[in-house]
């Protein structure tokens, strides 16, 4: 899917020797000349001609393909590097039969070449990043060549807080509010532990819920005590968690929530203890989110938390000197970059002038990067409808009413749409980037067709746990493997036994002539054996995912097999997700991020292996 992006970069430089480096196809060896894009029959001369012409920038041309506007995955052309067609004209190079030979048996030796020189020359193989914390990973084929802008949310996003010092602070101003408001808040702390992003609020029952993509509630906790399967299963055995009813279920989208959750947790042990004053009210379980949620707000809206912050902006921010220089390439590579951030002016100011200036080079500001800089911006109605635009004209945040946003400026508020109108791009042109699952990812995506990517920083987290369980998960996928094999032989004893009693034969002769007594022990030492493989398996499967949450296990699984609630909105909204922005430097501004092939069950192939004593272990790949 790459075309030469290295190459160009090289030729930016204006330097022939880095021609050379660049590309595989260019290379200096004892007994030949170095050859050009796979041309050997050039001659020296026309060599130097053409990368004479190279350094000017005249060879090539960033331009959609001549032949289609798409590739063959349906991907847009636009931004791919071609090679003008007067320049092989005028050195007599037929493009289409210069290289001879079946084209599988060049790629094969060219993809080898490639591999040994990114190596020789210390780049990591972009594909080989899918098997780190740092990868990025793709949920729906995006090509970034034809990405002409890109968006960044600001907070948890391009600013990525401690949560411990956030939260918990967030988590003070919220319980000091709950506690002016009459609420027994004493002796309570911050625990964050106690939730994961993902999770979902049941407003009626005081639970909190993890569920699968299906919706099917697999563990819950009611106030802080985790609750028995057996419970799960008599309070929500006949109900799926429908997230458009916001009256109910209330979604984890992202780390800001985990302040709220852990207060309202607590604050559910503390009504069903009956220690709130009867004279704030009959409360229901509703009724005290929203007294949790209101005295939250309060927090944020008076400003004292982000006071604070901006006070002591090293204490609360984790530093990340690789991420404007990620934000550079993307820039220097034609792409127009756009911050649209809910934080007002003030604050976005001192968090953007912390976080970035003393990384970027020659002097430059933050204020550098971006084409557009919008504060204030009201997401998600900012994706959804217009609201009135303002320009930012002083440094002290005075503001005037505009109509219409200009490149370099700097806005209160607007919309979507006059975004698109400003730049000249729309829809799949523009890539949007943040951490919130509905405020930034499904409301650019679901409105205006954007391109998504989603900021987890807990993946790197969630990707070092089960590298660390590995051998639990083997172990205990063993197990489930060898009572399947057990179990479907107890069943076609028990189907064997039920056709006997009603005269009619087995399913096959030598089961039907199967002595009685043969079977009915046969049936006693599986049923023996399956329930103590159960006494096994159950604790094992209680600790699958400890490593990242204890009581809630992994962020993107819900159970064994099956994918949460979080991981599927994720796939259905973001086109790649990742764990943070500054991980798009491990790649190139050109990368054609492609989606892996979707393993559907009936794609499922058996096949058979042996364990150290021979005996068969049945799969799936």
């Amino acid at each position: 899917m790459a075309d030469s992006i290295d190459f160009m970069a090289a030729l930016s430089l204006g330097k022939p020797q880095h021609l050379i480096l660049a590309t595989p196809y260019m290379r200096n060896t004892p007994h030949r000349p170095p050859t050009i894009l796979g041309f050997p029959d050039l001659s020296s001369g026309m060599s130097r001609a053409l990368r004479c012409g190279a350094i000017a920038g005249e060879v090539f041309s960033v331009t959609s393909s001549s032949k289609s506007e798409v590739d063959y995955l349906g991907e847009s052309t636009k931004g791919d590097l071609n090679v003008k067609e007067e320049h092989l004209e005028a050195f007599g190079v037929d493009g289409e039969a210069t290289l001879h030979g079946p084209i599988e048996e060049i790629a094969r030796k060219e993809t080898k070449e490639a591999e040994v020189l990114l190596s020789e020359l210390g780049i990591e193989d972009p594909f080989a990043s899918r098997n780190s914390p740092r990868g990025i990973f793709c949920s729906r084929t995006l090509n970034l060549r034809s990405i002409s802008a890109i968006g960044y949310d600001m907070d948890y996003t391009l600013i990525h807080y401690n949560v411990m010092a956030w939260e918990g602070r967030a988590y003070d101003y919220g319980m000091a509010n709950l506690g002016g408001m009459g609420f027994p808040v004493d002796g309570l702390e911050f625990d964050p532990d106690l939730v994961i992003r993902g999770l979902i609020m049941d407003k009626e029952r005081g639970n909190l819920v993890k569920a699968d993509r299906f919706g099917y509630v697999k563990r819950a906790m009611h106030g802080t005590q985790m609750l028995s399967t057996r419970a799960v299963s008599e309070i929500y055995g006949r109900e799926l968690v429908d997230l458009r009813k916001d009256s109910r279920w209330e979604f984890l989208n992202t780390l800001f929530s985990v302040s709220e959750a852990v207060m309202y947790m607590q604050m559910v042990d503390r009504l069903d203890e009956g220690a709130i004053p009867a004279e704030l009210g009959p409360l229901d379980y509703k009724g005290l989110f929203q007294a949790v949620s209101k005295a939250l707000f309060r927090a944020h809206v008076e400003g004292q938390l982000k006071s604070e912050i901006m006070a002591e902006p090293d204490r609360f921010v984790e530093p990340d000197p690789e991420l404007p220089l990620a934000l550079l390439d993307q820039k220097e590579a034609g792409k127009r970059l756009l911050l649209i951030t809910n934080s007002d002016y003030h604050y976005t100011n001192k968090m953007m002038h912390h976080a970035f200036n003393r990384f970027l080079p020659n002097d430059m500001q933050w204020r550098d990067l971006f084409d557009m800089v919008i504060v204030s911006a009201r997401k998600p109605e900012f994706f959804q409808m217009s609201h009135p635009m303002y320009e930012v004209v002083t440094s002290d945040g005075l503001m005037r009413p505009c109509f219409k946003a200009h490149s370099g400026g700097l806005y209160s508020g607007g919309s979507a749409q006059i975004v698109e109108k400003s730049l000249g791009v729309h829809g799949d042109e523009i890539l949007y980037v943040g951490d919130h699952i509905f405020t930034d990812v499904s409301q650019s995506k679901v409105h205006l067709r954007w391109r998504t990517a989603l900021i987890c920083r807990e993946l790197e987290d969630e990707f070092n746990a089960l590298i660390h369980s590995r051998s639990h998960r083997a172990a205990l996928i063993e197990l489930v493997q060898q009572k399947e094999v057990i179990g479907d032989l107890f069943n076609q004893l028990r189907l064997a036994r039920q056709r006997r009693t009603k005269d009619r034969p087995a399913q096959t002769l030598a089961v039907t002539h199967m002595d009685d007594q043969d079977l009915t022990e046969s049936m006693q030492k599986l049923l023996i054996v399956m329930q103590r493989l159960d006494e096994k398996i159950a604790p094992m499967l209680e600790k699958d995912g400890e490593h990242f949450n204890k009581w809630w296990g992994y962020l993107s699984r819900a159970g064994l097999w099956d994918k949460s609630h979080l991981t599927r909105q994720i796939e259905k909204y973001a086109d790649i997700y990742t764990s943070r922005v500054s991980n798009f430097l491990h790649y190139t501004p050109f990368m054609y991020f492609r989606s892996q092939e979707q393993s559907l069950a009936h794609d499922s192939c058996t096949y058979i292996s042996r364990d150290v004593n021979g005996a068969a272990i049945r799969g799936t790949h």
